[in-house]
């Protein structure tokens, strides 16, 4: 199944990943939404090679599917899954990734303080639970 997600004026493709259970987000999607590059297949390019200059293999570990392009046509793509993607975001340098790397790195500290101390995730879990209009008692 192939979507499109609207973001800040632009259409990321995705397509949903039954095998597991994953969203798969066209790269140079998120790419074009997140600079200002005119050029952003030429970006994630440069972008892939710096990754694996330093190692990162999240760039290898793409897979490449056939995505309908602005054209038309079906042509081959590199996608990531949702991990991955907030990886190569994290790799962007541009004004809009900073939010997206504020939140990873509050979510990143959440979870370390809940390996140290359990009991925060329950709470976390419970908090969510209420917000989300569930009653904390048995009906």
């Amino acid at each position: 199944m192939a979507d499109l997600l609207p973001f800040e004026g632009r259409k990321i493709r995705t397509v949903w990943d039954e095998a597991n259970e994953d969203w798969l987000f066209a790269i140079i999607d998120v790419v074009a939404a997140l600079t200002a590059s005119p050029n952003p297949r030429k970006y994630w390019s440069v972008l892939k090679t710096r990754l694996k200059q330093e190692g990162n293999q999240t760039a290898t570990n793409c897979s490449r599917l056939k995505m309908r392009a602005a054209d038309g046509k079906m042509r081959l793509t590199d996608v990531a899954d949702t991990e991955q993607l907030l990886r190569i975001i994290q790799s962007v340098p541009s004004p809009k990734t900073e939010p997206f790397k504020l939140w990873l790195a509050m979510v990143g500290k959440e979870r370390m303080d809940e390996t140290i101390d359990p009991e925060l995730t329950i709470e976390r879990a419970l908090e969510t639970y209420l917000r989300r209009g569930y009653h904390q008692g048995l009906d």
